[in-house]
């Protein structure tokens, strides 16, 4: 159950849309279901000799605006409290009774009509539709005075849950108040009149978190917002020094043919600029990951960030399960800012899953437990590094660098659906979830062409070298013979990994059962993708099988095809996508879980 809570001043015009056919013909059968005395006139029942709406309504509109005209000046000037209340899709339909006890305990629960006050404000719930009411009330009580309605939202949303179980309807996610402000009905209908996608709030707060991941510093970060096509008004003190900012979009103008502003504190509660500012306080730290342990020589500059990128994000997971709050908490702001990276430089198979699941990684990253701002420089470091380094392609080193990373995202963002969980963080969990599940997508996308060409060489490796790399698996994962779906496992492109770790130089069985002390395997859904990808990043190997295939040396490359390779690589200057989202695509995962842990060591959590 959903309640949404507006202010207004205009009681007639209010009532003229709850009683009228709605703006798709979507009202039907409107009337009153509740009222502060159970005696409001109603214009959608009105039983009188000669009934007339209008004149009902008009009569409805002025016993409800009575006090506010006794109070005159003193009355609020948005004197009107809009309050409308949903059930979720697949719950049982109320009958007009039911309806009337909901608005009646929250009329109650926010203080506009407490139960046993005569002078609470008068108020009424008209029904036009199965699944929903809209509570109306004038904010001035019997007394002339205003009522309290302090936090009437969480109160609110907290009778909605006391409800949700009472009734046994669908038990929603409770909300912590972190949550970014929802874009408004009129801001909806306005996106839909002029045919957009989304509200332009949707798509300024979007462009914002994207400038800013991995930016070095204030001048870097408005230096994007401009480079993304944004409007952007900086207001300053009389000292010449910034206070905040706001933001529009181009083309978007109010009924003055103005631009409509938006400050950035209005678009998510960690966008106002001295909240930025802590953020880019301690500056971009240096590369935390070397050269000869980050990226390969040989690779162009979306893979060698990527293969960096990986293990800074495998190190993050081993954060959020034994860090302190405020470190893990920090985790999880540049975890968000990784994410926002990789989905602005993705190639096109991948870009609408990542663009989602960065979206939906924006809820995760805020709770009321303090981040150490400090502790997200290495976090930001490798988005800064992924932002610089342009657009990856989908193909070659770069498409496999691309599931690499990805694969190990999915195990962070479960570990941290796992943090939250164990907080009670119920709406920042689902949403950590749900970017693993986009990820997988993602990653399936990214590793199908890799993962092919690994099998096909593991099969075609001589049938004794095979037994033994088989052999060799077999004794270090006795328990993994088959998958988390019941499938027999197949460890053709484990194997091909092997033969290309010992060709390098590597003891395969002793860089196997590295990896697996890496990583718990229990629950992983696909024992063998979490530790190809693991393998070829800590043994070096290049990230697409097809350049370890054809040159199983480093430095044995085609310099002039690297170069015409790069020179052909699509780099955008910001990556911030400010007037249309790309069309999301979500794809429910089945399979495919790519990485997965334990508590002792990297703990990505299947939840």
């Amino acid at each position: 159950m959903v309640p949404d809570i507006g202010r207004g001043s205009r009681t007639h015009g209010l009532l003229v849309y709850l009683y009228g056919p709605g703006r798709r013909e979507e009202h039907t059968d409107a009337h009153l279901v509740g009222s502060w005395d159970g005696f409001a006139p109603d214009p959608g029942r009105d039983t009188s000799p000669d009934p007339d709406p209008k004149v009902t309504l008009a009569r409805l509109t002025a016993a409800l605006d009575l006090r506010v005209k006794q109070a005159g000046d003193r009355a609020p000037a948005k004197h009107v409290w809009h309050c409308s209340v949903r059930t979720a899709p697949g719950d049982r339909r109320f009958s007009d009774e039911e309806w009337n006890a909901v608005a009646q305990r929250i009329v109650h629960a926010t203080g506009i009509a407490p139960d046993g006050d005569p002078d609470g404000c008068r108020w009424i719930a008209v029904r036009h539709a199965e699944d929903h009411i809209h509570i109306v009330a004038t904010l001035v009580r019997g007394d002339l005075r205003n009522p309290r309605l302090n936090y009437d939202f969480n109160r609110a949303q907290a009778e909605c849950r006391r409800i949700e179980k009472e009734m046994g309807l669908r038990r929603l996610n409770p909300g912590d108040g972190t949550a970014a402000k929802n874009p408004t009905s009129a801001e909806k209908f306005k996106a839909e009149r002029t045919g957009r996608p989304e509200t332009p709030r949707e798509t300024l707060r979007e462009a914002v978190r994207r400038a800013l991941a991995g930016a070095e510093d204030e001048k870097e970060f408005f230096t994007r917002l401009h480079e993304a096509g944004l409007r952007v008004k900086v207001r300053h003190a009389p000292s010449g020094d910034a206070l905040g900012y706001n933001v529009a979009l181009p083309g978007d103008r109010n009924r003055d043919a103005e631009p409509v502003w938006y400050p950035g504190s209005k678009l998510a509660p960690d966008l106002s600029l001295p909240k930025i500012r802590r953020r880019l306080a301690d500056g971009t730290a240096e590369r935390t990951a070397t050269p000869a342990s980050g990226g390969r020589g040989d690779s162009s500059p979306p893979a060698r960030e990527r293969r960096s990128a990986t293990g800074i994000a495998e190190r993050t997971t081993v954060l959020l399960d034994h860090g302190d709050d405020g470190e893990a908490a920090a985790q999880l702001v540049g975890l968000g800012e990784l994410l926002d990276a990789v989905a602005q430089t993705s190639p096109a198979a991948t870009r609408a899953e990542l663009a989602a699941a960065a979206r939906t990684f924006e809820r995760a990253t805020r709770s009321h437990v303090q981040a150490e701002r400090a502790d997200t420089r290495a976090l930001r470091s490798a988005a800064r590094g992924i932002i610089r380094a342009g657009g990856a392609l989908g193909r070659g080193e770069d498409g496999g660098t691309t599931a690499m990373l990805l694969s190990t995202l999915v195990l962070v963002t479960l570990a941290a659906a796992h943090w939250h969980s164990a907080r009670g963080h119920a709406q920042q969990a689902r949403a950590s979830r749900q970017t693993a599940e986009h990820l997988r997508t993602a990653y399936r996308q990214a590793a199908a062409t890799p993962m092919r060409t690994l099998h096909d060489q593991g099969r075609a490796l001589p049938d004794a070298q095979r037994q033994t790399y088989e052999t060799t698996i077999r004794a270090a994962l006795p328990n993994h013979g088959v998958q988390a779906d019941g499938v027999p496992a197949k460890t053709d492109a484990l194997a091909a990994t092997l033969a290309q770790a010992e060709q390098a130089g590597h003891d395969p069985e002793a860089l196997l059962r590295q990896a697996i002390d890496m990583l718990e395997l229990d629950t992983a859904t696909d024992v063998t993708d979490v530790l190809v990808w693991r393998l070829r990043r800590i043994a070096q190997l290049p990230a697409h099988p097809g350049a370890a295939h054809r040159h199983p040396k480093v430095g044995t490359n085609n310099p002039k095809a690297s170069a015409n390779r790069t020179s052909n690589r699509t780099t955008p200057a910001t990556g911030v996508r400010p007037l249309a989202p790309p069309h999301e695509t979500t794809h429910h995962a089945a399979d495919g879980d790519p990485a997965r842990g334990s508590p002792a060591r990297l703990t990505p959590r299947s939840l």
